[in-house]
């Protein structure tokens, strides 16, 4: 690729933000041009705003310490910068749903990480080895939307990419109903122990508004275009319980499955393991080579050992066992800022850039 595309962080200041920095540091299609972040941050540097306020485990890249953060409120001079932004806001619902559309609007497509369009029936919301064919339903918001170039696409909750994957893998086995508890990160609310102390040694069984996504989202991804919408699948039915635990990073989760169609327990590990997507067909940069990883080990896979598997964009399963209630019963873990959250959202951009939706401006 002989030039980067230019690249806008909006909402750079914070956990997800400072991933998206550091994932893109090095990256051979993509360019931080442009931090965005509050009025309260504008006109500072970008070390000056975030301050001792980086959650990062390796330093701030030299790249960004002295970008001078622009006002992410001031749509068409942010967008003006860069060719496409990804998006991490800390906004209300509706005050997402506004700026990101404000932006797509300049022509800017935004690729975002937060909730507030994973419902608009035009949005693709993807998970790239599974449903890249969404994406086809931007042609629908461009004309809704008034663009050209300009679009919408966001990527699931953090919390679903430990068990969809696996269901995806099994297709041909048809699951249709499931039991899922997850065990997730304080990362996930962009926190690490040291401003919340009252995570350690401690489980909190509520997450606010994370069952519901856990049950709901995967049907979105497993739907199909009709009519320049996305219409949900019905099935398999998921009940979800999630549960916030003292680790760091990575989301476990505990799942039982319903199968129609019998299988055995070396059919449903070659399933996984040999499951893969466009990202793989096409080598993109940040997509793992093997998507699903299984391990044979009782006691994995642990966060500690597992969470960086494929730099942190590849799942991992084990503890596959009959179940005497249900099917099967397995353990999956996925890394949920990488993965779950900026590796996913770069990994939709890479995607949406070789099938032709993000160019230069």
């Amino acid at each position: 690729m002989s030039e980067k595309l230019k690249v806008g962080i909006l909402g750079a200041t914070g956990m997800v933000g400072q991933r998206f920095i550091t994932l893109l540091e090095n990256h051979p299609w993509f360019e931080v041009a442009t931090v965005a972040a509050s009025p309260r941050s504008a006109g500072k540097t970008y070390e000056e705003a975030v301050g001792a306020r980086w959650k990062m485990t390796t330093p701030m890249p030299e790249k960004v310490k002295d970008l001078v953060v622009m006002n992410v409120n001031e749509v068409e001079k942010v967008a003006s910068t860069v060719d496409f932004v990804f998006s991490a806001v800390d906004m209300t619902k509706d005050e997402i749903r506004a700026i990101e559309e404000a932006y797509a609007k300049t022509e800017t497509p935004v690729v975002s990480n937060n909730s507030a369009h994973r419902w608009t029936p035009d949005v693709p919301m993807v998970i790239p080895e599974i449903n890249a064919e969404h994406f086809e339903v931007i042609a629908s918001q461009r004309a809704r939307l008034g663009t050209k170039n300009g679009f919408i696409a966001v990527k699931p909750n953090c919390s679903i990419q430990s068990y969809t994957p696996v269901f995806s893998a099994w297709k041909e086995f048809e699951p249709y109903e499931a039991v899922v508890t997850t065990y997730q990160a304080i990362s996930g609310a962009g926190k690490t122990f040291k401003d919340w102390p009252e995570m350690i040694e401690n489980v909190i069984p509520y997450i606010g508004g994370e069952e519901e996504k856990s049950e709901k989202e995967p049907l979105r991804i497993w739907g199909k275009v009709e009519n320049g919408v996305i219409v949900p699948a019905t099935s398999p039915v998921i009940t979800c319980q999630c549960i916030r635990v003292p680790v760091p990073n990575g989301h476990t989760a505990a799942v039982f499955v319903r199968l129609r169609k019998k299988a055995s327990k070396e059919q449903l590990i070659e399933a996984m393991e040999s499951y893969k997507g466009l990202p793989q067909e096409l080598e993109l940069p940040s997509a793992p080579r093997q998507f699903i990883r299984y391990m044979q080990e009782d006691d994995r896979p642990q966060v500690r050992l597992d969470v960086d598997y494929e730099n942190g964009m590849g799942i991992t399963v084990g503890r596959l066992r009959e179940d005497t209630v249900y099917d099967w019963k397995f353990v999956g873990l996925s890394h949920n800022t990488v993965r779950g959250a900026a590796g996913g959202a770069v990994l939709c951009a890479e995607t949406l850039k070789a099938k032709g939706f993000i160019t230069k401006k």
